[in-house]
């Protein structure tokens, strides 16, 4: 076995652990866990977007409203999530209106706030948030290693080839086809009867798990970079392993957003959400 693939197998291991625990516990535990994602992602989109070269004062800007959001997730309340994220939007869209700094630089705070925000917002404190969490890591899980599978098995038109080359529309549609199928797996592990919602869901986590890996694939052939970091031994960066998941987490928490605005409710639990209780 060669070191790299070693490296990869070790680095996997710890990194399923490390997850896994902290979204058994809950809580604090994986308020830090989404806290340092959030973190380490824009770490990695300031290094591939260079943005300390480009604007010093909006780079050392947007560590600041990082570490404010990072401090916001592990010591604030539960149902911080939906103001927190008013805020992340106000805070990524004015300096680049009227400061004149790099559009990357706003997409920057909102992407890495937003995907600390959401992830902390579907674990929530309850165990729907628990069983709700799962059911987005299925779904991810799921649609990434089927679409590399059933891509490579049957081949056929390319999905995005000036993006992602390797990817095609049979590996799309059978990885999607696989999310739903895990969700709903999920789901029915939990509760005796699930509706029609719950596939709808999945469908549409699987998408947006995927347009989440076309979307850094794009980042970093525009820069020029083949992996976002190597803060991950054998596996590149952490923007590389959350890619998907954080778009999902993205989706889940607009449609929360929405479904609550509809009914007149707050967002407090995503777990009550997706499972309608």
């Amino acid at each position: 076995m060669s070191r790299e693939l070693t490296l990869r197998i070790y680095s996997a291991i710890v990194m399923i652990l490390v997850v896994l625990v902290a979204t058994w516990f809950g809580g604090v535990a994986f308020r830090i866990l989404a806290a340092v994602i959030g973190l380490l992602v824009y770490y990695e989109w300031s290094k591939m977007t260079r943005l300390a070269e480009h604007n010093m004062r909006g780079h050392a800007f947007g560590w600041f409203s990082m570490v404010l959001i990072a401090l916001n997730l592990v010591f604030g309340a539960a149902d911080l999530n939906v103001p927190l994220f008013a805020g992340l939007v106000v805070t990524a869209a004015l300096p680049s209106l009227f400061g004149r700094w790099s559009w990357w630089q706003a997409g920057g705070i909102f992407y890495s706030g937003l995907s600390a925000i959401s992830l902390s917002a579907i674990r929530g404190e309850d165990t729907l948030g628990l069983v709700a969490m799962l059911f987005v890591f299925i779904i991810v899980w799921s649609t990434d290693i089927l679409a590399y599978f059933v891509g490579r098995a049957i081949g056929g038109p390319k999905l995005a080839p000036r993006i992602s080359p390797g990817k095609t529309w049979s590996g799309a549609i059978g990885g999607t086809v696989a999310g739903v199928i895990g969700g709903i797996g999920v789901a029915l592990m939990h509760f005796q009867d699930v509706g029609v919602w719950i596939p709808v869901v999945a469908l549409a986590l699987s998408v947006s798990s995927q347009i989440g890996d076309l979307f850094e694939s794009f980042i970093k052939r525009r820069f020029g970079v083949k992996d976002s970091s190597k803060l991950i031994p054998g596996h590149g960066g952490v923007m590389d392993r959350v890619d998907g998941l954080v778009f999902a987490c993205f989706a889940a928490f607009f449609l929360a957003i929405g479904f609550s605005a509809g009914g007149g409710g707050s967002v407090v639990s995503l777990g009550a959400f997706l499972f309608g209780l």
